[in-house]
């Protein structure tokens, strides 16, 4: 029996996997032997008869899915040989068809190590087509483990994102279209996969926004015969000049993607006609190893001898190449009619890797060397070496990391470092070494002493300038830009706070010992609340800072205890004067099981948007904080458009649950009208009339006998504001009633 005669395929299914199969032992050549394409094919037929494979969301065939998969491996990153083996292995490994072991035994340990890492990402969206925040941090320690992984899984989107459009699942097809934007579209962008970035990034928009996609679309459409003439006039007088100075190259114009388009668009506040960089030139070159620059340097001078460049826009990536090994020369220029053009040169070589990223890179690694992607690696494992640190902060940081541009700085020595454009004097500290950084007192850049603060330009020559008497400050963190430095300064934060901590409770227990006192836990416990720490850290750092004398610690623990013990505890108060129960309201962590996150989670803590003050009964959706909280908006929340725009990944589901449970909300009504004696009197009675409602304050504005009233009140749900609303209402001379 093969495979071919499974049921598990659709009669379509069954011809696009014989023409996928033939497809990929063409692009595979000889990097699979034939034993081991034959050892495929027959734990693939073994896991389609016992019926364990699975569709996904989309309905889509696991097997053509992987077949497609790694036909993009092949032909379009240039991966071959074992990433194929794993792709087209890991799904019967996931549902344990076939076990590791067995892998390890028919294939050997590389395959097995790739395996390991596709059925680890994958088990990750076994709940949703798209990451959830808790599991990105899980997701990124298995790219970090192995590079291919990471390139493997960007291929599968690129080939999900093909296969969905006529999907008629919506929901999932936004999810999985959002994620492909915030989060693979800029990891192929890091890995140098240039044209598969732009193909995720269009194909996003296009599922996202659509109007907006096609509108674009039409619009290139229409205006592709003016350009591809404006092109051929350009391009035919460079074809000339290059011809008699004896090169060998191909010319082509390349239109800029659509969403870089949108952009533009939106960036520059313009519209599609004021875009005049709709394209640009390539010039790639047959050129020997040992003649690439100087041909390139050759081509520009060509072109800047018959069109006025603009320095400004120069962009040398020869002499130091981006760190996923990107090599080319742009150059912008004017043509007579005063439009600019930008040309980008290039080799052979450096096009193959342009197009293929990191895996052509290797390919050529004995003409240039290791890709600096190795540090960036680097950094991200740093970056999750603490379980403690924020999963979301490792997210927004990691997706700025991803699309930073680079800075070129020397050490006094001539060593050359590579950092993200905009780190400062202490981010580059920091990448030198820990100690470093955590001494750092300024630096000499171009010798002239400057601040830690200082931002690093391209060529800036560095000496870092070290005190034995300097420790990190945590104003540090608003210094530094990467997520590198970032991590480190938590990290020695963290341990002089461990250490001061431990220094205070030791002096505080020795007090304890000579004053002969009995150490109570839980006393001491409600003895620094009471006193207004928010932390026992902060309690203890106080202490250490000697902010707070130890003997006045006590002191207050003893009035504590002899409180508790006389069972005559004073209840605090304050004055109405100056209680405000808004703050109040918003400290406390909401507990009660009257909403329900994320469709079937009950109990979690949550808090209140003050943005919009939503109440029992309101439409509402969840925003997890940086802090990993969450904040409950109203849908209708004025901020909500850019929640969703920006970071769609932190949203999650929220709804009211039961019945209101007696809990009371803030909210604020905003009354006009007529400014008659006795008006506010009637309000105000009203409202006090109403049960379980109370009025908090009222402030009011009178202006050429009109009024404009901001009345807070405590409500529990919307039915109840709803009946006040229709009330105050009736009342004579009130125009409008609206909440804010």
């Amino acid at each position: 029996m093969t495979i071919e005669d499974i049921s598990f395929f659709t009669k379509k299914e069954k011809g696009e996997l014989i023409s996928l199969y033939r497809q990929l032992l063409v692009s595979a050549g000889d990097s699979i032997a034939r034993q081991e394409v034959l050892n495929l094919k027959r734990n693939l037929v073994r896991a389609a008869r016992a019926h364990h494979l699975q569709r996904n969301n989309f309905g889509m065939n696991p097997v053509i899915r992987d077949l497609q998969t790694a036909v993009i491996v092949a032909e379009e990153i240039g991966m071959k040989g074992n990433c194929l083996i794993g792709i087209m292995l890991h799904e019967i490994v996931k549902t344990n068809t076939m076990t590791i072991d067995e892998v390890k035994t028919e294939f050997g340990e590389d395959v097995a190590v790739i395996i390991r890492g596709l059925v680890k990402t994958h088990e990750l969206y076994d709940k949703s087509p798209a990451i959830e925040s808790e599991n990105f941090r899980n997701l990124l320690i298995s790219f970090a483990e192995d590079m291919r992984v990471i390139l493997i899984r960007i291929a599968d989107r690129v080939n999900i994102m093909r296969q969905i459009k006529d999907s008629p699942n919506e929901e999932d097809r936004l999810k999985v279209a959002t994620e492909a934007a915030y989060l693979y579209a800029p990891l192929a962008h890091k890995l140098g996969l240039y044209k598969l970035k732009s193909e995720l990034e269009d194909l996003s928009l296009k599922y996202t926004q659509k109007e907006t996609y096609y509108f674009l679309k039409d619009k290139l459409s229409e205006t592709k015969a003016s350009r591809d003439l404006y092109i051929a006039t350009f391009i035919e007088p460079i074809e000339r000049k290059l011809r008699e100075a004896g090169l060998a190259f191909d010319i082509k114009g390349r239109t800029k993607s659509i969403h870089s388009i949108w952009n533009k668009i939106k960036k520059q506040q313009t519209s599609f006609e004021n875009i005049y960089d709709l394209f640009a030139i390539r010039i790639i070159l047959d050129s020997s190893p040992e003649k690439e620059k100087q041909e390139c340097w050759q081509v520009y001078s060509i072109i800047t001898d018959m069109y006025q460049p603009n320095p400004k826009r120069l962009r040398d990536w020869l002499s130091i190449p981006k760190s996923n090994g990107y090599e080319s020369l742009h150059a912008t220029v004017m043509r007579p009619e005063g439009r600019w053009v930008e040309v980008q040169i290039r080799t052979r070589r450096m096009d193959e890797i342009a197009e293929r990223g990191l895996a052509a890179h290797w390919r050529y690694k004995g003409v240039k060397g290791e890709s600096g992607l190795d540090d960036w690696l680097t950094s991200v494992r740093e970056a999750l070496e603490h379980a403690d640190s924020d999963s979301l902060q490792v997210m927004d940081q990691f997706k700025m990391d991803l699309y930073e541009d680079e800075v070129f700085v020397f050490t006094p020595k001539g060593d050359l470092f590579k950092l993200a454009k905009g780190a400062t004097v202490l981010d580059f500290a920091f990448h030198i070494h820990s100690n470093l950084g955590c001494r750092c007192t300024g630096a000499r850049v171009n010798g002239k002493n400057v601040q830690l603060r200082q931002k690093l330009n391209s060529g800036d020559q560095v000496e870092i300038m070290t005190s034995t008497t300097q420790t990190p400050k945590q104003d540090w963190l608003h210094i530094v830009t990467t997520s590198r430095a970032r991590t480190k300064i938590r990290q020695a934060l963290k341990e002089m706070a461990t250490k001061y901590h431990d220094f205070a409770k030791e002096m505080l227990e020795r007090k304890f010992r000579n004053r002969k006192l009995e150490y109570d836990e839980g006393v001491m416990m409600r003895t620094i609340k009471r006193m207004g720490y928010k932390t026992v850290s902060e309690f203890y750092q106080a202490i250490a800072d000697d902010v707070l004398d130890v003997n006045q610690a006590i002191d207050k623990y003893l009035e504590q205890q002899k409180r508790e013990n006389e069972h005559n505890e004073e209840i605090p108060y304050r004055s109405a004067e100056k209680y405000n129960l808004q703050s109040e309201l918003d400290e406390v962590t909401q507990k009660e099981d009257v909403l329900v996150i994320d469709e079937n989670l009950k109990g979690l803590e949550f808090k209140l948007a003050r943005c919009c003050n939503p109440i029992y009964g309101d439409e509402i959706f969840g925003f997890t904080t940086v802090m990993g909280g969450i904040k409950i908006h109203r849908k209708n929340c004025p901020n909500a458009p850019q929640m969703e725009e920006r970071f769609p990944y932190r949203i999650v589901k929220a709804r009211w649950a039961g019945k209101s449970k007696g809990t009371n909300y803030p909210i604020t009504l905003r009354v006009v009208g007529q400014d008659d004696i006795g008006i506010v009197t009637n309000i105000t009675s009203i409202i006090s009339k109403e049960n379980d409602i109370t009025l908090r304050s009222i402030g009011i504005d009178s202006n050429d006998g009109l009024f404009s009233g901001m009345l807070t009140i405590m409500v529990g749900d919307t039915g109840r504001l709803e009946t006040l609303i229709k009330k105050l209402r009736t009342v004579k001379g009130v125009k409008q009633v609206n909440r804010n």
